[in-house]
């Protein structure tokens, strides 16, 4: 193959993955109007539904325009010799091959970023607002996007050094090296995100003493579930939207609850949605994750180390240089069919667990205090009732709250 042929079976890719994606987001905006299933007819009272139709419409919208905008950019870059020109200006400031690989990404996410920030804007308070679920301050989006950026250069730019370093030391047989970097890494940020991540961007507080917290210990008793951690994030401060979760393992396990899920439910409610979290924990779905998740690194860091010694990735960018950093965008391209594969099938498996999760839930606790509380979340969050299949098939991690509801009562 030459680098005119692949340049143009990257575009291909580029636009195929773009089609498929705008095709399903139009087969499901068709579903927006279709009959509610009967489970869920007491989900939303007439207002509100139409409101949640109203929210699906306004998103729908602005996805279609924005990824429409961010396609016409990306085949502009292509087209224009971009990867070239940033090429370019990375190595007229460093010789060093590390460091031109810093610079190039640096300059890409900087600008991406920038291009992006009027859409993320627009999205937060344009629609989120409208449909009153944005608590963010604009001086709190741009704190955030400060800090998520020198996180990406701290961590993302820390991880990237040393790959570039791992190749240039052993070539093709980086990729051992590489996984067992990142494997460590993605250990690492399951057992300690909690504590250190999620501090940087909001408030964790330990549950106070008292009825939902003694409900909570009784329960955990109950199932031989040691909890030593139950904390309180302040979610309201960026969204109404509620939501829970369970992070680490072993002595590192902790449930954060979100303050919006402790005004939206009651007691009982908040317990079968813990006792879901719990489920997943029982069923050692986060362990089976984390090593999903390692694996898939593997085998595409392997797939990487066969391609990206070959000068033809960048020459088909028109890079005159092979580099490292070049092939790596290439390659992502490339991968990105195979990408979507494994993600369909990471959402199957997932989808399974949820399933697994809410039985276990069931049969611990309270069905219909699970339900009640999905169908409470589903209405604050105005979630989509009435998703396409295929939408569900390929992009849903969980199944709907229709097909969760009949596994619940069945």
């Amino acid at each position: 193959m030459t680098p005119y042929y692949l340049f143009y079976l990257l575009i291909a890719i580029i636009v195929i993955v773009f089609l498929i994606d705008s095709l399903l987001d139009i087969l499901n905006a068709r579903h927006y109007n279709n009959e509610i299933p009967k489970e869920l007819l007491d989900v939303y009272p007439e207002e509100e539904y139409e409101k949640s139709i109203a929210y699906k419409k306004a998103n729908y919208k602005f996805k279609l325009v924005s990824s429409t905008v961010s396609l016409i950019i990306m085949l502009l870059f292509f087209f224009l010799d971009g990867f070239a020109w940033v090429d370019t200006i990375s190595r007229s400031i460093s010789n060093n091959s590390i460091i031109i690989g810093l610079l190039f990404f640096g300059i890409i996410m900087i600008g991406s970023d920038i291009l992006s920030t009027p859409a993320v804007y627009y999205k937060i308070f344009v629609i989120e607002e409208k449909f009153g679920f944005n608590k963010t301050t604009i001086k709190t989006f741009f704190i955030d996007k400060i800090k998520s950026m020198i996180m990406m250069i701290v961590v993302g730019g820390g991880l990237l050094a040393l790959i570039i370093w791992f190749y240039e030391l052993t070539g093709r047989s980086f990729w051992i090296y590489a996984w067992t970097l990142v494997s460590i890494f993605t250990l690492a940020m399951n057992m300690f995100y909690a504590k250190l991540i999620v501090p940087i961007f909001n408030k964790q507080t330990p549950l106070e003493p008292g009825e939902l917290r003694d409900t909570i210990e009784a329960y955990s008793k109950k199932v031989g579930f040691q909890l030593k951690d139950i904390f309180v994030i302040d979610g309201s401060k960026r969204s109404t939207k509620a939501n829970a979760y369970f992070s680490g393992f072993g002595s590192e396990k902790r449930i954060t609850l979100y303050d919006t899920l402790i005004k939206d439910l009651n007691n009982e409610e908040i317990v079968a949605v813990l006792a879901h979290e719990v489920g997943h924990y029982k069923k050692r779905h986060v362990i089976v994750n984390l090593l999903l998740s390692i694996a898939l690194t593997g085998l595409t860091l392997w797939f990487l180390s066969l391609f990206i010694a070959n000068p033809l990735l960048s020459e088909a960018l028109g890079v005159a240089t092979p580099s490292f950093h070049i092939g790596l965008i290439a390659f992502g391209i490339l991968y990105s069919p195979i990408s979507e594969i494994t993600g369909l099938i990471m959402n199957v498996v997932s989808r399974a667990f949820e399933y697994q999760a809410d039985d276990y839930a069931k049969n611990t606790y309270n069905n219909e205090a699970l339900i009640s509380s999905l169908k409470k979340l589903s209405k604050n969050n105005l979630s989509n009732l009435t998703p396409h299949p295929a939408m569900v098939f390929i992009h849903y991690s969980h199944p709907t709250l229709s097909q969760r509801i009949k596994n619940l009562r069945k």
